[in-house]
């Protein structure tokens, strides 16, 4: 592993980027646990942990915090995947099993935010990887990081597969009372088949909608963005209603879809999977993304109309970039009104 080429800048020139860390700051250890069989982790003190979003990128925030760098989730699509290469490690197998954690995460990020020069900008996490993947359940990193973005109330959204969350529901209430909060699961389909083959590493669809349930049960509103659609795999009318209408059963504040995009490093392993799985559909998807990553216009246009369509119909609508809320205080009812909790929806 190449640690002097993780920067903090690794779009830029390396040559002139100082290293986030140095391979005297790296122990490597495994665990002998079923659930870590094959994973092998790195610890690292990383120098720096809030990261600024490149100008071109699609997102809609502009700063990030990623406690790990590769996923035991090991979807097989997770555009996440280059960042491996940038360490000497493959995009594939090593992405999923070599697991970078960054044990220094809490402090470094309640160091940041106290600083004169940072002024509470709205903080993404699990953008990248998944913050609450199975490494969190061992290393409990984020209960020091949600409490760092409490006490200095900033802004923060959450994306996660994981129902690990659920353990930190105190912390993102306590979070909600004094900043805003934007909580959301990803849930891209229902199918349990296809779900086995093409994200293996992670909670059950269901288990993800049940995490949107409890998060509402605690007034902790909760949106799911339903990705990613794959074509010819989980777009057919049928599937796209049986997705929203669990979503739609499990409380979800809304649901945005996104169709699948297939950078460099994921696109080369996703394929390999499709080759395996389905090649009858190797032919479709080179046509399909044969201008680049993202899939035709038309395409991405079609999807997000019948999703919003069935949205509507199922009483949810889309997520609005840029918009979170706070939990706000129940406004006095009459004596006679049953209270109920408040909710908080995804900006």
């Amino acid at each position: 592993m190449r640690w002097e080429n993780l920067t903090a800048d690794p779009a830029g020139d390396r040559a002139r980027s100082a290293a986030l860390f140095g391979t005297d700051a790296v122990t490597t250890r495994t665990f002998d646990t079923p659930e870590f069989a094959g994973v092998t982790f790195h610890e690292v003190r990383a120098r720096s942990i809030v990261n600024r979003v490149p100008g071109a990128s699609r997102m809609p925030f502009e700063w990030t915090v990623n406690p790990y760098r590769g996923c035991t989730h090991a979807c097989v699509y997770c555009f996440a995947r280059r960042s491996h290469s940038y360490l000497d490690l493959d995009t594939g197998l090593d992405f999923d099993s070599q697991i970078v954690v960054k044990i220094n995460a809490p402090e470094l990020l309640r160091r940041h935010l106290a600083s004169p020069r940072w002024h509470s900008e709205h903080i993404a996490m699990g953008t990248n990887v998944d913050c609450y993947q199975r490494a969190e359940g061992r290393y409990g990193l984020m209960p020091g990081i949600l409490a760092a973005l409490r006490d200095h109330a900033n802004p923060f959204s959450i994306l996660t597969k994981g129902t690990l969350i659920l353990r930190d529901l105190d912390l993102l209430r306590q979070a909600a009372e004094v900043t805003d909060v934007g909580l959301s699961v990803s849930v891209g389909f229902t199918d349990p088949e296809l779900w086995r083959t093409v994200e293996p590493g992670t909670p059950a669809p269901e288990r993800r909608l049940d995490v949107v349930r409890a998060l509402g049960d605690h007034g902790l509103g909760c949106g799911v963005l339903m990705a990613p659609v794959l074509p010819f795999l989980s777009d057919h009318p049928d599937q796209l209603r049986a997705t929203v209408r669990a979503t739609a059963a499990a409380g979800a504040t809304s649901v945005t879809p996104l169709v699948l995009h297939l950078r460099p490093g994921a696109r080369e392993w996703f394929m390999a999977w499709l080759e395996r799985h389905h090649p009858h559909l190797v032919r479709r998807y080179g046509r399909l993304y044969a201008e680049g990553a993202y899939a035709p216009k038309w395409y991405q246009r079609r999807i997000t109309r019948q999703v919003h369509e069935l949205a509507q119909e199922y009483g949810i609508g889309p997520t609005r970039a840029g918009m979170p809320r706070r939990i706000r205080q129940a406004e006095p009812e009459p004596e006679h009104a049953q209270a109920g909790p408040v909710q908080l929806s995804l900006l």
